[in-house]
């Protein structure tokens, strides 16, 4: 994997620049649409490659390890030949879900012990294994595996935690470095920054996470419960430690402000179920504003969907027939939602570049800031 840093904006550190991986290049900054189990949720691949624009998705090693299971996975060639998608592909650990799993999961030097959610059936995550996983996955950037505190840790627990995923992060990547892909393309790793809303120990992580000198870095463990102002303070104390050409890569966030709060502050790269899984719900996020389609007020709105949107469900549908869809629990409600949200932040993170690279960022996203979170 390669990344160019094209340009940092001059009066913030909003950054553009271009990845460059097996199955495609990646301009950034980005956002991932999440395919957990080998699906983004509601939406076909020529939806996510045509309209949408997807130019990376998210899989989870958790869920597919589980579920279709690696033997399938690898008859298959990876998750790419698996699933039909032939664009980059990034893989969280599954250090995450293990972290969900908090009353099925024991925690050692040694890895991760847990029932799986599905059957019940007994299992443990290694660094070494969850590296041998997403070879096996085959996708063109893996996670290390990491343990994701809670937002509202204790100092001495956000700690010992930081301090087991760093052992965890040297012994993956020590795997990860002896270790070569199945199909014969170039895989990159990155390891998690974490620490929780800490400072001292954000810092200790960053520095510790440079150290490696992987081919990027991320920043885990926030958007976990913690106040959003100390997720904007976490992201600029990591930023100034993580080098400035490797892409950061921010997990799980987040609402659009989120984002763009977080290019402002350096992040290049972006996942969250937001998008789906808020849409598949009703709500819909527009360069004007949020609307919940379930509200009365759409009912004899016959204008389109939305009139700045990008995708062609914004053209094709009205407020009025969508409000219909959702009050009649139709499952078409759920998958045009879903493909206007994508759509919008596909076109949310492209707008920001742009407006890196001609230096009009900053007053750009102010204006933005202060219509995307108003309730239409």
């Amino acid at each position: 994997m390669n990344f160019k840093l094209l340009q940092t904006d001059l009066n913030s550190n909003a950054r553009a620049g271009l990845i460059e991986t097996a199955h495609g290049k990646v301009e950034t900054p980005i956002f991932m649409p999440v395919g957990t189990v080998a699906s983004v949720k509601a939406v076909h691949f020529h939806e996510l490659k045509e309209d949408i624009r997807a130019q990376i998705i998210l899989g989870n090693t958790y869920h597919l390890y589980l579920r279709p299971g690696l033997e399938i996975l690898e008859q298959a060639g990876g998750l790419h030949r698996f699933m039909g998608w032939d664009g980059p592909i990034l893989t969280d650990s599954g250090g995450f879900q293990v972290f969900s799993l908090s009353a099925n999961r024991k925690l050692t030097e040694e890895g991760a012990y847990f029932s799986s959610h599905i059957d019940g059936s007994k299992h443990l995550f290694t660094p070494e294994k969850v590296v041998d996983i997403q070879r096996i996955i085959g996708s063109d950037i893996m996670m290390a595996f990491d343990e994701c505190p809670p937002g509202d840790a204790s100092y001495d627990y956000a700690k010992k935690s930081m301090e087991l995923t760093h052992q965890w992060l040297k012994r993956g990547y020590k795997h990860f470095q002896v270790t070569e892909g199945k199909y014969g393309y170039f895989q990159s790793f990155f390891p998690i920054v974490q620490g929780c809303v800490y400072p001292d120990l954000r810092k200790q992580s960053a520095e510790y996470i440079t150290s490696v000198g992987a081919d990027g870095n991320a920043i885990g463990g926030l958007a976990v419960g913690e106040p959003v102002e100390k997720m904007y303070e976490m992201i600029e104390v990591v930023n100034e430690i993580l080098p400035q050409d490797k892409p950061r890569y921010l997990m799980g966030v987040g609402t659009p402000i989120n984002i763009l709060e977080s290019i402002e502050r350096g992040v290049d790269m972006f996942d969250c179920v937001m998008p789906t899984r808020n849409g598949r719900n009703g709500m819909l996020f527009t360069s004007e504003g949020i609307m919940n389609m379930r509200n009365e007020k759409w009912k004899n709105d016959f204008s389109p969907l939305d009139p700045n949107g990008t995708s062609y469900v914004d053209r094709a549908y009205t407020k009025a027939y969508l409000r219909h869809l959702f009050v009649s629990k139709e499952l078409l409600a759920m998958q045009i939602a879903s493909v206007h949200n994508l759509a919008f932040y596909l076109w949310l993170v492209k707008e920001a570049r742009q407006h890196i690279l001609s230096g009009t960022f900053a007053s750009w996203k102010r204006d933005m800031v202060s219509r995307l979170g108003r309730r239409l």
